[in-house]
């Protein structure tokens, strides 16, 4: 006789093969394996508003392996949020239920989920946000953080990144359960790896519970375990089988094969009508909720209004006794931040832009309360310890200040920084070298699938890094980042805004801009070497810095030239431009932090900037690619289309001909190739 628990579990396996069945593609056998802790979780243990999914107090879970998407459909179905009608359009165009979860709280889903590994990670930030949280508010709002994992998370190399970090600071919020079922899906697990996962994590701080992963008292008592652990993360791992409950055409058992892992079961060699009706189903009406496991749910629901509403009289009792408190919490999940004037940063003269970063960090260190700042091992390169010397770093236990010292893992940060962002009540900031950015693509492409509000800090930002040579000195980066910048995401803005402020006063307005910027992610990419500040009253100009591209010197009429560039570029094209004007020639200077958003602005203000009947030259350490798409066809780039070579960064300006003089002549030359052409058209 089975209990009402085993057969919720098998709606969930039922309804996982039966959406993958009828889309003719998917991935039913992890789905079916995983049922019964997803049933107790939800059931039993996970704590949310059901009818407000936004409530920033409940419990968050995190799917990892996003291919297990129909499971999590399926158990969010019977908890209310998906109707037999979303899971049958698993797949298909306009459905809510597409092949891995795309973020959606409104639904219960918190993260999307696909690329192995980042899922757990950004269940490590949401674990770090709530202690960050709780420091400054109070154990009255703490809440667990839940995490699913696969054999294939735990091979991704962030996972080890995800283990340390969560052990070192002994976040017992995070309680992950890890879905052994020993097969991926071209091979077994024992094919690729023989470690042991449980000494593993054990080593780096986490308490580690084995059970049965398909025995709903084992995992009942592990999960009232791991509520209790006090200083470790926890690790459930559930030895569970791929395909549970599938048979043959004989009836046969056809549990823990490969094939079940990524196609329909009747593709697998499963009889899928003998399945279904072994999980209690009806192979002829698949698409249903059992009575008794609809009741079940319906118990749960009602035990989570009161738990909520109990949750909110402690809440309201709190404000009443700390009003301003309570006024701070609530803009911290505003997603607005307070008032806080750039402009009146004070910077030193003709410094780096990362030195610039650094003063902008240290100025909202204790203003915006709500910043957590992380460094891959590089904060005194980076210069994100201008706000660590105003901080102090996580450690176990103490969560008062707001930096996180990641070590020298990019991409875990980078995931980390998403989970944040996806809890919500802080503003995510990363740091590391513009070359290791390399690393963190993966979860920069989900940051902007997301529209997460995650700030990139990437410093030492072209080959003027120098004696490094050319494995750190990022030649193609800027042109692959700004790739974000040409891709719409689903509200039809640009998917990520790049910004290369050109000297201190830029830096300051592209640090406001990219605070300010609630909807996707920025990218900050800052010198390592000094710039000389451009001419003008910058505070006030750089202003205009804001609409992505504006003009920095102009010629008194109309000009024979445009040279254009973003960053350090920049100031060598004013040089330049002063060397040109000597021989009479008409020069505008602009600087273009960001094409994205400058092509966000009206088309009459990029004409008024980069009017068309008049030649263009640009200049960028990186391809020449980069401004191709501004200069057009009738102008020139000059860039760097070879990897960068060991030697001081002055030695390479000359040698690259990133020089004033080197802008003279290329702008000669061009102006006498189009004086040359159109006297030949005329001739012809």
């Amino acid at each position: 006789m089975k209990t009402i628990h085993q057969k919720a579990a098998d709606n969930i396996r039922i309804l996982s093969a039966a959406m993958v069945e009828k889309a003719k593609s998917g991935h039913p056998g992890g789905a079916m394996g995983g049922a019964d802790f997803i049933n107790i979780l939800f059931s039993e243990f996970l704590n949310y508003a059901p009818d407000n999914p936004h409530w920033i107090h409940r419990d968050r879970f995190f799917l990892d392996p996003g291919h297990m998407s129909p499971m999590l459909y399926s158990v969010l179905a019977l908890s209310g949020y998906f109707s037999m009608e979303d899971l049958q359009q698993f797949r298909q165009w306009g459905s809510p239920t597409p092949g891995h979860p795309e973020v959606d709280v409104t639904r219960g889903i918190e993260n999307t989920s696909g690329p192995l590994g980042q899922g757990h990670a950004m269940a490590l930030g949401a674990a770090i946000t709530e202690r960050f949280l709780v420091e400054r508010f109070g154990e009255w709002m703490a809440h667990k953080t839940y995490a699913f994992i696969s054999d294939g998370g735990i091979q991704e190399e962030v996972s080890q990144g995800v283990g340390r970090i969560a052990g070192n600071l002994g976040l017992s919020n995070l309680i992950m359960f890890y879905d052994s079922n020993d097969i991926q899906l071209s091979t077994k697990v024992d094919a690729v790896t023989n470690e042991d996962t449980a000494l593993k994590y054990k080593a780096w701080g986490w308490e580690v519970i084995s059970i049965d992963g398909n025995d709903e008292n084992e995992i009942r008592s592990a999960l009232r375990k791991a509520q209790n652990i006090e200083d470790k993360p926890i690790l459930i791992i559930g030895k569970t089988k791929m395909g549970k409950g599938c048979l043959t055409a004989k009836n046969e058992s056809f549990e823990g094969q490969c094939s079940t892992h990524g196609q329909p079961l009747s593709a697998a060699g499963v009889d899928f009508a003998k399945t279904i009706e072994n999980l209690g189903g009806n192979p002829e009406n698949l698409f249903t909720i059992f009575p008794e496991v609809e009741e079940l749910y319906a118990e749960r629901k009602e035990k989570l209004n009161s738990y909520v509403q109990k949750r909110i009289s402690e809440e309201k009792a709190w404000a009443a006794e700390f009003p301003e408190l309570s006024e701070k919490l609530a803009s911290f999940f505003s997603g607005k931040t307070r008032d806080f004037d750039f402009s009146k940063i004070d910077q030193k003269e003709n410094q780096a832009t990362r030195a610039a970063s650094s003063a902008v960090l240290g100025a909202m260190a204790g203003e915006i309360e709500n910043l957590i700042v992380s460094s891959a091992d590089l904060s005194n390169s980076d210069k994100t310890d201008g706000f660590l010397k105003k901080s102090k770093a996580f450690t176990k236990g103490d969560f008062s200040g707001g930096f996180l010292q990641a070590g020298v893992s990019e991409l875990t940060m980078a995931c980390i920084m998403n989970g944040m962002a996806l809890h919500g009540g802080v503003i995510p900031v990363c740091g590391t070298f513009f070359v290791f950015s390399d690393y963190m693509k993966p979860a920069v492409r989900l940051s902007a699938l997301m529209e997460l509000p995650v700030v990139y800090l990437w410093t030492h930002d072209a080959f003027r890094v120098g004696e490094d040579g050319p494995t750190h000195q990022p030649v193609e980066h800027e042109a692959q980042i700004r790739l974000m910048e040409k891709l719409e995401n689903h509200e039809g803005e640009n998917s990520m805004v790049v910004l290369r402020p050109a000297d201190s006063a830029e830096t300051n307005v592209a640090w406001e801009m990219a605070i300010k910027n609630t909807s996707t992610p920025t990218g900050l990419i800052l010198s390592r070497q000094n710039i000389t500040d451009l001419p003008g009253n910058r505070v006030e100009e750089a202003l205009q810095a804001r609409k992505g591209g504006y003009v920095v010197k102009d010629s008194n009429g109309s000009p024979d030239i445009v040279l254009l560039a973003s960053g350090s570029e920049v100031s060598t094209l004013v040089e330049g431009a002063a060397m040109l004007e000597k021989e009479g020639v008409a020069v505008r200077v602009v600087s273009i932090p960001s094409e994205g958003v400058f092509r966000s602005q009206k088309r009459s203000y990029q004409r008024l900037i980069l009017p068309p009947d008049v030649p263009r030259f640009g200049l960028t350490a990186g391809l020449p690619v980069t401004l191709e798409g501004l200069v057009g066809e009738n102008g020139k780039v000059w860039g760097l289309s070879k990897f960068g070579f060991s030697a001081p960064y002055k030695v390479l300006d000359q040698k690259f001909g990133f020089t004033a003089e080197n802008v003279f002549n290329q702008v000669q030359s061009l102006l006498k190739e189009r004086v040359e052409s159109v006297a030949s058209e005329k001739e012809g």
